[in-house]
Formats: C-alpha cells, structure tokens, sequence
C-alpha cells in the first residue's frame, strides 16, 4: 500500500430538505389547516481516527466529499429524515487546516477523537409553523446549503523508536526480525520508498513501536533523496537508532562521516529532532571478524566527540538482538 501522509480535500454539509405547504381540508368546515412538515437537516461530516489506519490512501483518487441532504417535509405534520452523517476516517496523529481561514484544527491524538468539519444546512420550515392560510412560497421554506471548506490534511506518524540511516545499511532487516512487520527486503538502495511501522513484543503488554524511513544520503535536508519527506515523522520519537552497515565501513575514506553526515542532516532540518537521545546500532557483525569490529568502534568513540551508547548486532542472523530491545524497552520505561 503506498505510504500518503498529506493531502488537500473538498467537504460539503448536506443541503437540508424544503418544507412542505400542505392543508388540511375540514369537511363542513371553511377553514384550511396548515400541516405541511419540516425538511430534514442535511448530514454533516466529522472526521475520524482509526487506529488501524497508517495512511491517507483513501483520499488519493476521491478529492471531493458531501454528506446525504435531508429529505423534504411531508404533510400531516411529518418532518423529512435528515441526511447521514459522512465519517472520514485518519490515522492517529492527523492534523487539518481549514485553507481558507489558516486555521488548525486540533490534533487527533487517540482512536476514536473526532471533529466535526462541516455542518449540513438546516432543513426549511413547513407551513404547519404559520397560522396564515395563504401566505406565499418563499426562502422561509427552502432548506439550507450545508457548510463547504476546503482543508488541508497531514499526519505524523506516533512511534517511540525511530530507525535512521544510509540506504541499505539493514534497516528493513532490523524492523522485520523485531517487530510485526512484513517491511519489503532487498540488497539495493532505497528498498525503503515510505516510512514503515512495527510494533515489538516483548510479552502482550510490553511493547512499543519502530519507525522505519527511507534512507538518509548526503544533502538530504536540501530534500536529495527519499529520507527528508519523511523525517517529521521522526518528531514524536523517544529514542532514535542510527543503524550502521559494518561491512561498508572501510570502503571509504573516513566512514565516520556515514554518523556524521545523519547528524548533520538532523541539525539541519530541524534542531529538536537533532536533540534527542540517540543510539549507535552497528549492523551485519556476523560478516566481519571481532578484531575489525573492536578497531572499527575505537574508531568511532575516537572521532565522533559525542558519547553515545553503542550496540553491535546482526539484525538477520538476532546475534544481540534481545539485549538491544530489552534495553530499549528499559529507557522508554
């Protein structure tokens, strides 16, 4: 399913339904008694979180939504139904902006929050509200035309644990061997097209959740390559990993400009996200003898000038993995 985090959308409120001139003809009698009935109110639209939800995929092809109009009134007093309400469901962590106005709707933080966007028109009067027999057809009877914004809607992914680093460097690996993720795996760059969620169990109720970006590359902040669009969804993170392919660690130069170089990007694209905590997770240790691993990690303590926590692990082969998640599991708790 492809990964769709904004999106601009129509909505309009239900028109509501006319009200009826109707009588009521008195045998015997002259008089003629008002009962037509009221129109319905048209349906209005709020918008719905659904924790099963992780993208707007919904609204990629369907950009304009309206609510069921109210029915018309009846006579013998009868009102006209109202229009349905029109739920839209988004993922946990959307926000919406009415365009026109510039402004913010609250944000939908938990499963099930709801917020009314439109509201259907209401319905017209009937004549059954009038004791004059012959007043005329006029606006006091046509039903309302329900309310029409235009929003802009975005979301941010809520995840404890985010996953950063350079394209192919076993980030996809890491995530499906420990969480519930079916992440796609492959040995060349970009693998990873849109963030990917998964959830770690430790037993059924310790658990938090991984977000996993595409990967970071040079200039990145100056949105080159895929990992920029989606590093706001880094912003509600506790704790980031950055996870380093050690077998590509002596093909370059100076490989400590691989953690450099996400740093970086971080500081760059935005100072808060630059700031939290972050661990170092050397990858793919089961290729590379311990010698190298002990040289290449002297290396890292030796010129990064920041004390991070370092883990080396092999994601495919879960050589220290299960320390690394009760760790993590232990700094979120």
């Amino acid at each position: 399913m492809k990964f769709i985090d904004e999106t601009k959308i129509l909505l309009e409120g239900g028109k509501g339904g006319n009200g009826l001139i109707s009588f009521n003809f008195i045998k015997n009698k002259s008089n003629l008694i008002p009962n037509g009935g009221n129109g319905g109110n048209g349906g209005n639209i709020w918008i719905k979180c659904n924790k099963k939800i992780n993208t707007l995929i919904n609204f990629k092809y369907k950009k304009n939504f309206k609510a069921q109009n109210g029915k018309n009134g009846k006579n013998f007093n009868k009102k006209g139904k109202n229009g349905k309400n029109l739920f839209l469901e988004v993922p946990i962590g959307t926000k919406i902006k009415d365009i026109k106005n510039n402004i913010w709707y609250k944000e939908l933080k938990k499963n099930n929050d709801k917020l009314l966007i439109v509201k259907g028109g209401l319905g017209g009067l009937g004549n059954k509200n009038f004791k004059k027999k012959n007043i005329t057809y006029s606006d006091i009877y046509k039903g309302k035309i329900g309310e029409k914004k235009y929003i802009y809607i975005k979301i941010i992914i809520f995840s404890e644990i985010g996953l950063l680093g350079l394209p192919n460097s076993g980030k996809s690996t890491f995530l499906s061997k420990n969480s519930n993720s079916k992440t796609k795996i492959d040995n060349y760059n970009f693998t990873t097209l849109y963030p990917e969620l998964g959830i770690t169990f430790l037993t059924k109720k310790k658990k938090f959740s991984i977000t996993d970006i595409p990967g970071i590359i040079k200039n990145s902040y100056k949105n080159k390559g895929l990992g920029i669009k989606f590093l706001k969804h880094l912003k509600k993170t506790k704790l980031i990993l950055y996870i380093i392919d050690i077998t590509n660690f002596f093909i370059y130069k100076n490989n400590i400009k691989y953690i450099l170089k996400i740093l970086f990007n971080l500081k760059k694209y935005k100072m808060k996200l630059f700031n939290k905590p972050k661990w170092i997770i050397i990858n793919k240790i089961d290729k590379i003898s311990n010698i190298k691993i002990i040289k290449i990690i002297s290396l890292i303590l030796l010129k990064l000038k920041i004390n991070l926590p370092i883990y080396k692990i092999s994601s495919i082969k879960k050589k220290n993995n299960n320390k690394l998640i009760y760790d993590i599991y232990n700094f979120l708790n």
